[in-house]
């Protein structure tokens, strides 16, 4: 069974363009990249799979020059299937392992423009890296990520519940019952995580243990990736860091905390391993007096996703042992001590912001931190919206508790922010008698509700 992805309507758009240059799907592991070209392939006319690590003999074909217009009849007479551009889609998977392949791509566009040919692999950034040209201008990249909240309700039949929660908003919140069911839904979302494998196993199953094992074979398999950096990373540091940075997600990530006695800078080199795999996402300090949030960065100062929840706590009873206590809670705890006394909250809209922005692209996260001896404050995201900062803090509970985001916001003159938590829909206005009594306006989105962000926004601005 396949499941509407996002990434569908993106390569339905390349596709149907007129100008389609060769596309590289990028990220991590198991996203589904495969799945969703197959599915893609349905169509055209004809699809042909090559894929280099099942048949490496097709990598020979490579080996001569990369004139596309030598090796495409040979690609056809191997695979036994007609190439015809405009009719045909070709994927090249798993072309890590054959760089030479990458290197062709940029020819497929000037010598065959005609043919769709998508490309996709694991560990595609440390290929990159060896290769002595690739096609800057010729090659169309997409990323693709693990299936956000709103895939997993349609994969589990909630398309009509997305609807409604669709129109709702600040002025017409969602019936009581309705928001309890998607916050249920949520609690699952957030133990199934988003990886296809797992999302298909609880949706045929509906048992976290059958889901479990899915997601120990994932990071079984992206450790066994990790003799793949031997000449970068030791393996077992890679190990030691990835471990850490499920025990310290959401706070700043602090390079001596990884076991075994390592040198900063080696820790610092095996997270940007992890990083440039797609398994982890940094977010970054930044000063936040204007756009981009990138301009006034301190790259010492960041804290750590890691790309799925449900990857983040298998990896936490890897590390500590018995976690009933941490899965209990996210079933039955009260949605105020869920969001408020957890980092899986946090680190989910953090995820979940980032998968509902454009996939032609990587996006850069960003949060603030005032760390000094008599003040500590930290607001969990800064996002941009238009030409404003808007500070999202992931929080439950009431105005003035929320000290933090009106320190902030007095700071950078700001007066539109969002508190995403599980409360139902709303907005609530906070009287600045610190600021000449000015009126700061805060949006409350839903922490089911994130890909609805920018609509909320705009409706109360």
């Amino acid at each position: 069974m396949y499941f509407e992805r996002i990434i569908d309507k993106y390569l339905v758009e390349w596709a149907d363009s007129q100008s389609h240059k060769p596309l590289l799907l990028r990220g991590a592991r198991q996203t589904g990249k495969s799945t969703a070209v197959r599915h893609l392939g349905e169509r055209f006319n004809t699809y042909v799979e090559i894929n280099f690590e099942k048949r490496p003999a097709y990598k020979a074909l490579f080996d001569k020059d990369l004139d596309v217009k030598r090796i495409v009849p040979l690609l056809s007479a191997m695979s036994r299937k007609s190439i015809a551009p405009g009719k045909t889609l070709l994927f090249l998977d798993e072309i890590q392992e054959c760089p030479e392949a990458i290197m062709a791509l940029r020819f497929f566009w000037e010598d065959m423009p005609e043919l769709h040919v998508v490309a996709a692999g694991s560990l595609l950034e440390f290929a990159l890296d060896e290769l002595p040209t690739f096609g800057v201008g010729r090659i169309h990249s997409m990323y693709v990520h693990p299936m956000t909240f709103d895939e997993f309700m349609m994969a589990n039949g909630g398309s009509l519940l997305l609807e409604e929660r669709n129109n709702a908003s600040a002025s017409n919140p969602l019936a009581g019952s309705l928001h309890v069911e998607l916050v249920d839904y949520l609690r699952i979302y957030m133990l199934v995580g988003g990886m296809p494998e797992s999302v298909a196993k609880w949706v045929e199953t509906h048992d976290f243990l059958r889901c479990q094992q899915v997601q120990d074979d994932i990071l079984t398999g992206y450790e066994d990736d990790f003799p793949k950096y031997r000449k970068k990373v030791d393996p077992q540091l890679l190990r030691q860091t990835l471990r850490s940075v499920a025990l310290q997600v959401t706070q700043k990530f602090v390079c001596s905390q990884v076991p075994g006695e390592y040198k900063s800078a080696d820790v610092k080199k095996a997270l940007d391993m992890l990083t440039r795999s797609e398994i982890v996402i940094p977010v970054t300090h930044s000063n936040a007096n204007g756009l981009p949030l990138g301009n006034e960065i301190e790259q010492n100062i960041r804290k750590m996703l890691l790309l799925d929840t449900g990857l983040m706590l298998r990896l936490l009873k890897m590390t500590m042992g018995n976690i009933d206590e941490i899965t209990t809670q996210i079933l039955t705890s009260s949605a105020a001590d869920l969001v408020n006394k957890g980092n899986v909250s946090e680190m989910l809209a953090g995820l979940e912001y980032l998968r509902y922005q454009t996939l032609n692209m990587r996006h850069e996260m960003y949060y603030w931190v005032r760390q000094s001896k008599n003040s500590l404050a930290e607001i969990d995201y800064m996002i941009p919206m238009g030409a404003k900062v808007i500070p999202v803090e992931v929080k439950a509970g009431v105005q003035g508790g929320m000290k933090s985001l009106w320190e902030f916001m007095r700071e950078k003159k700001l007066t539109r922010a969002v508190r995403c938590s599980l409360e139902n829909f709303g907005e609530f206005e906070h009287v600045d008698t610190k600021a000449d009594n000015t009126v700061r306006h805060v949006t409350i989105c839903p922490l089911y509700s994130i890909s609805q962000m920018s609509r909320l926004m705009q409706i109360h601005q």
